[in-house]
């Protein structure tokens, strides 16, 4: 056998070991999907009416506005939803839990800028500055905010990955989805949370932490 021969087999077999990678990986994928699907499954609502009551609604962070300026609909879904769920009766307390890694990003205070000029009175309304994915929101909800039972406030796709990490930490919750939105940057947002799916998975397995705890707040 030559040195090509000899070669070409060696690539041969690198291509088919990295074939059985490539398939385990999307195997992994789809069923990692399908679980946290499952999961949610009779847990989340998308009326107003018929959702039970829990104490603290929590919110779950987004951006106020896109990268050409205009108001991001995921984010102003999610501060109607959490509007209509208290005007009904539905939340006494909205918990915002999101990003402020920087001085001049903040999403909790954009979320209660917004929530007030609709009128919720401010003592309703309790801040998660360390919200920084919807792992540590989950979480600190739990162990900072001394939550065992809650309603979790996002668009449904978000609501099934939130739901499947508090069920893997023992907590009591539902959902309610906030509208969705369409076009063309929901199918980004699409192939993101397939992906986002499957690493909270990884995540639940391998017992990742948030970024940070600290202290207990309590949510009278």
């Amino acid at each position: 056998m030559n040195k090509l021969q000899s070669f070409l087999k060696i690539m041969m077999k690198i291509l088919k070991t990295l074939g059985y990678i490539t398939a385990a990986s999307i195997l992994f994928s789809l069923y990692s999907n399908w679980h946290v699907i499952r999961t949610s499954k009779n847990k989340t609502y998308s009326n107003v009416s018929s959702i039970p009551k829990n104490k603290v609604g929590l919110v779950l962070g987004a951006g106020k506005y896109r990268t050409d300026g205009g108001i991001n609909l995921y984010y102003q879904h999610r501060v109607n939803a959490a509007i209509a769920l208290y005007n009904a009766g539905k939340i006494d307390i909205i918990l915002v839990s999101g990003d402020h890694g920087r001085v001049d990003y903040n999403e909790p205070l954009d979320f209660k800028t917004d929530l007030l000029l609709e009128g919720i009175p401010e003592e309703k309304i309790v801040l998660d500055y360390a919200g920084f994915r919807t792992l540590d929101s989950i979480i600190r909800a739990k162990e900072v905010f001394d939550l065992d039972s809650f309603t979790i406030i996002s668009q449904k796709f978000h609501n099934e990955r939130a739901i499947f990490l508090a069920k893997s930490k023992d907590l009591n919750v539902i959902a309610f989805n906030a509208q969705d939105v369409y076009g063309s940057n929901s199918i980004r947002t699409t192939a993101r949370e397939y992906l986002a799916k499957t690493k909270a998975t990884f995540d639940i397995a391998f017992n990742v932490q948030p970024k940070f705890l600290g202290d207990k707040i309590k949510i009278n």
